[in-house]
């Protein structure tokens, strides 16, 4: 049956504009419909909050302010908002409506995607969440259901209904916002504390989920999700999809860092090493078919988005006893109620008297709520970005005082501007208070540490010492820098860069050894040669037929005369000697048709006319009779009268 017939805001006009047609989604903070702005005549979707948050002013200002917010994102892989109102007990947005799929039906329907498509899909959400953060913005939600693919084929990112400013702490009464099988370390144990690493952590989660077809981290009930978040890494994909290539593990292991600080900064630098990454990748590796897993039913609900009480965010061991509760919320599916009946307003039947004397009242206890509650404070005038002088001026102008300055560096904010302020922007505090100010630095810069001639873990453990983060390993031959060492880095030594840029790094092969041609020899002699050229030797387990001996090496890999790192493996395939194919009859056949018999055979093919066949056309013997064996590829002569 059909549940939007059941829901009582099918078929009504929000605010005397939307007329709701149908419910889309339904998630954990509020509804979504298909609706027709009767105005402008055109589809867009609606997004409804439940009636339980609703209720809560702090989440309908949050969900207000932000809706404005996002509005000024224009981007063309973002869900645009058009409109924000409120209609009674309905709180809503208007909102672009995109006709497609989400990236959780596809995984749903298709289980792991092939590279190619994943970072089809991945590049343009972190387009997307770069045009936020750069302005200032942190998604906090990221996840397939989150992400809108249309019939056109465009990526778009939706649902910022979480999103913050980068630089404002959100408190929820100490309850983390989110979905638990995409939440980052630091929002579990600093709930409402988050900058744009949280998306990039949410993305890489994205990404092993796409490659593998299934989250990393699952667990019978969100604290065991949780704990896992906070003590196991994400595992490499590789290890769900055999022969997907290891840049693609380094690229997940980068974006899902469990330490922020060696995660990407921000979604424009994971997007450029997402881009590397597909340059390094050859055509076979992107198009690698994975196994066709579709995700896992979990037996918790990890799609919506939750108010997680802090109870099940705090570190603690997994328990051990099967009878020990571990307790947990589930986000309960609330059916909006119908609209209020409008109340008719009846006459008043009282005298002039009564009436004045009902103004006065109403009057008297106006002022009196007005002095109570707004005569004696202020709320904290908008100061993000503003100079220090201009953020001074502003808080004199509303009758406050500047506290105390602080000094912190900022990816985002640009240097000598309001990072942030304590109490927060817009918060009600009484006149004359004072408001502290966090005034930022601009980016943290370090310098790249020359670690060449370093190992590749010393090397790694330098970089991450100095705030910045190992990158793409690339491993080249060098007669000077001994194998598995640092030739290079990529910027060089002494470039300075923001904390947290990923450095590439170039490591030695050591020295090229010439690969010699062992093809025909027996096993041992070509260990022998192999093993005295300074490289290992594996034996295939299959053999294959071939023009050499049987126990003779048929085929190597490398092959001959390439080039390989000492101790690299050279792979030996040995013959089971020649193929025996059964020669064809061609005695008394013409030269043409005999000739093409035999070698549609396989076999070589010699004329020897001799003097008497030098104007002959049909043959009169070959070498080897018709209907006995010889080798494949071997040369039959015809003599021809």
């Amino acid at each position: 049956m059909d549940t939007t017939l059941q829901d009582p805001l099918v078929g009504q006009v929000l605010d005397g504009r939307y007329r709701v047609d149908a419910r889309i989604a339904v998630g954990g903070m509020a509804t979504v419909y298909r609706a027709v702005d009767t105005r402008l005549d055109r589809v867009l979707a609606l997004k409804v909050m439940h009636p339980g948050l609703a209720a809560d002013g702090t989440f309908v200002e949050r969900f207000i302010r932000e809706a404005k917010s996002v509005a000024r994102l224009a981007h063309p892989n973002v869900v645009q908002v058009f409109d924000q109102g409120t209609d009674g007990s309905y709180v809503y947005l208007a909102m672009e409506y995109v006709a497609g799929c989400t990236l959780r039906d596809v995984l749903r329907d298709r289980g792991a995607l092939q590279p190619r498509a994943a970072l089809d899909i991945l590049e343009p959400v972190l387009a997307a969440l770069g045009a936020a953060h750069r302005a200032g913005f942190v998604h906090r939600d990221m996840k397939p259901e989150n992400v809108l693919i249309g019939d056109d084929g465009r990526v778009k990112v939706a649902d910022f209904g979480l999103v913050r400013s980068v630089d404002t702490v959100t408190s929820t009464t100490g309850a983390v916002l989110g979905t638990v099988s995409y939440l980052a370390p630091e929002q579990i144990e600093q709930p409402g504390v988050a900058d744009a690493r949280v998306d990039v952590y949410a993305c890489g989660v994205v990404l092993y989920e796409m490659l593998t077809g299934d989250r990393p981290h699952t667990g019978d009930s969100p604290a065991v999700v949780l704990y896992k978040h906070l003590h196991e890494d994400v595992p490499p994909p590789s290890a769900t999809v055999p022969g997907l290539a290891y840049e693609l593990d380094e690229l997940v292991a980068s974006a899902t860092a469990r330490t922020p600080g060696l995660r990407p900064y921000d979604a424009v630098a994971l997007l450029a090493q997402a881009r590397e990454t597909r340059s390094r990748l050859s055509a076979d590796q992107l198009d690698l078919v994975p196994p066709q897993a579709l995700s896992v039913q979990h037996s918790i609900t990890e799609d919506r988005t939750s108010v997680i009480p802090r109870s099940l965010t705090v570190p603690r061991p997994l328990p051990v006893n099967e009878d020990e509760p571990v307790h947990h919320r589930t986000s309960r599916l609330e059916t909006p109620p119908p609209l209020p009946p409008r109340r008719r307003s009846s006459r008043s039947r009282r005298g002039p008297l009564a009436i004045a004397a009902a103004l006065l009242l109403i009057l008297g206890l106006g002022a009196g709520v007005w002095y109570i509650n707004s005569g004696q404070f202020t709320r904290v005038p908008a100061l993000l970005e503003k100079t220090q002088t201009q953020a001074r001026d502003r808080l004199e102008a509303a009758g406050l005082e500047t506290g105390k300055i602080t000094y912190a560096y900022s990816d985002t904010v640009e240097r000598g501007k309001v990072i942030s302020t304590d109490p927060g922007v817009n918060t009600r505090i009484r006149d004359n208070d004072s408001v502290s100010l966090t005034i930022s630095r601009g980016p943290e810069t370090v310098k790249v540490p020359n670690v060449e001639g370093y190992s590749l873990a010393k090397a790694r453990d330098r970089l991450k010492a100095d705030g910045l983060q190992p990158g793409m390993v690339t491993r080249e031959f060098s007669e000077d820098v001994t194998k598995g060492f640092v030739i290079s880095t990529d910027p060089a030594a002494d470039t300075t860069l923001r904390s947290g840029s990923a450095i590439a790094l170039t490591v030695s092969k050591g020295s090229p050894i010439d690969v010699p041609d062992v093809t025909g020899e027996s096993i041992e002699d070509a260990k022998a040669d192999l093993e005295e050229a300074g490289l290992n030797v594996k034996v295939a387990a299959a053999q294959i037929n071939s023009e050499y001996d049987q126990g003779q090496v048929a085929r190597q890999t490398p092959e001959a005369d390439s080039q390989a790192a000492q101790d690299d493996t050279v792979t030996l395939t040995i013959s089971k000697g020649p193929e025996m194919v059964e020669v064809p009859d061609v005695v008394g056949d013409s030269v043409d048709d005999a000739k093409a018999e035999l070698e549609a055979a396989g076999f070589q093919v010699d004329e020897d006319r001799g003097l008497l066949g030098l104007f002959g056309d049909t043959v009169k013997k070959q070498s080897v009779k018709g209907g006995k064996t010889a080798p494949k590829g071997s040369t039959i002569t015809i003599t021809i009268r």
